[in-house]
């Protein structure tokens, strides 16, 4: 086993607090918005060599894949760690964003490589072969767009800011009345996609719409019933005035999950976290196209090839115990399962659930992995790489210890 060492990324929506206060390390003093644990090759950990030597985890895998991955893990991912596991810690939106399919991103990879796109260019929607399904557990209150409401339900919304706007003797703007259309086809696909390319394609007469509903919103027109998601619209255009990922956020479920509720982000589904802190496991990819609320890349046409357009529930994932207690997330993908082991003072050992490869995070007191091979101590803050010939690994409380020990776990969703 491995202790790791690893990569906090200072993207500009990220809390300044949070990640630290949550692993018990002073704040840098700038934001800290995801803190990266795994191999992906852009900011891979760093792995603590027994006899302190270091080496990037990426270069330690590649250099005997069987031996770090397994067999099983190797055939089916190739050799690299399948997944990546993040803190992530959003004080401002991130940006309204959609992952691809595995086929949509190797066609893609290969296309801009053949292009000749360098591969750290703005203009690259892909940075990898891989998909890139995700999903999140709130450490905290946490809010989210998650995938499409149905076309009903958000013309709703509409024809609610349009009645706004007709009580306040405003023009309705034509991009409004349009959505409104839009969303009354008859096929639902059909009504999402021409409302969601109707917003993102609109330009300025979207982003003067934006003003004008905000105007209406904040002279006293009244919101019910529909408060959370127009309350949710005004604190998206604080942060990024005028944008259209502020009307599209309409067309999204809003979701607020408590603390230890689970989503997961399959490809297709388009979605942007608004706020709060979680630990976030996906499969090993940066791959990103992007809706809105972002200065960066936007590629429309791309965009508009990999959203699914269909409203979903929420696509929650329910914890399954197991007989020693510890809770288990596992998502519809192969690349991943999350493990939450909570450790009373004097509890007995948990076994760890292990398929291949796996990485553990301790966010609260301090834990012992012991294999038959070997053992590592972990304090608050602290991870380490277990490698597939380490099974079987359990956890332990540390002797004497008089708090609670929390700590995640992330291994491949093989057998499940």
């Amino acid at each position: 086993m491995y202790q790791i060492e690893n990569v906090l990324r200072p993207y500009v929506w990220g809390s300044t607090t949070a990640i630290a206060d949550l692993l018990g390390r002073p704040a840098s003093g700038g934001p800290e918005a995801e803190l990266w644990i795994g191999a992906h090759p852009d900011s891979p950990s760093t792995a603590i060599h027994p006899n302190g030597v270091t080496e990037p985890l990426d270069a330690l895998i590649a250099s005997n894949p069987r031996h770090f991955l397994g067999s099983e893990s190797l055939e089916a991912f190739g050799p690299r760690l399948p997944f990546l596991t993040k803190i992530l810690a959003a004080e401002q939106p991130l940006s309204l964003q959609v992952h691809p399919s595995l086929e949509q991103a190797r066609e893609g990879f290969a296309r801009e490589n053949a292009a000749g796109l360098p591969a750290d260019s703005a203009e690259r929607n892909y940075r990898d072969d891989n998909h890139k399904p995700e999903l999140i557990f709130a450490l905290t209150p946490f809010r989210a767009l998650c995938g499409f409401r149905s076309a009903a339900s958000a013309r709703q919304v509409f024809e609610h800011l349009a009645a706004c706007m007709d009580s306040a003797a405003m023009d309705v703007p034509d991009i409004i009345t349009g959505v409104i259309a839009d969303l009354g086809q008859s096929e639902e696909p059909a009504a999402l996609k021409a409302a969601f390319t109707r917003l993102i394609e609109g330009g300025r007469k979207v982003s003067e719409a934006v003003v004008e509903v905000e105007a209406v919103l904040r002279s006293g027109a009244p919101k019910e019933p529909h408060e959370d998601v127009l309350g949710a619209l005004l604190d998206i255009n604080e942060a990024f005035p005028g944008d259209p990922g502020v009307l599209i956020s309409l067309l999204l479920n809003l979701v607020s999950l408590e603390p230890g509720e689970v989503v997961y982000l399959p490809a297709g589904n388009v979605h942007a976290y608004l706020h709060g802190l979680g630990v976030e496991v996906m499969a090993s990819s940066d791959n990103v196209l992007r809706g809105g609320l972002t200065p960066k890349h936007v590629d429309v046409p791309e965009l508009l090839k990999t959203v699914r357009f269909e409203a979903l529930g929420v696509p929650r994932v329910e914890a399954s115990g197991t007989e020693f207690g510890q809770e288990l997330y596992r998502p519809p993908f192969t690349e991943f399962q999350l493990q939450r082991i909570e450790l009373a003072p004097g509890s007995e050992p948990v076994p760890l659930a292990q398929t291949g490869p796996a990485v553990v995070v301790v966010v609260s007191g301090e834990v012992l992995l012991d294999s038959p091979k070997s053992d590592l101590q972990l304090q608050r803050g602290g991870a380490a790489f277990i490698p597939d010939i380490e099974a079987p690994v359990n956890v332990h409380p540390i002797q004497g210890a008089t708090e609670t020990s929390v700590a995640f776990a992330v291994t491949t969703g093989l057998g499940n």
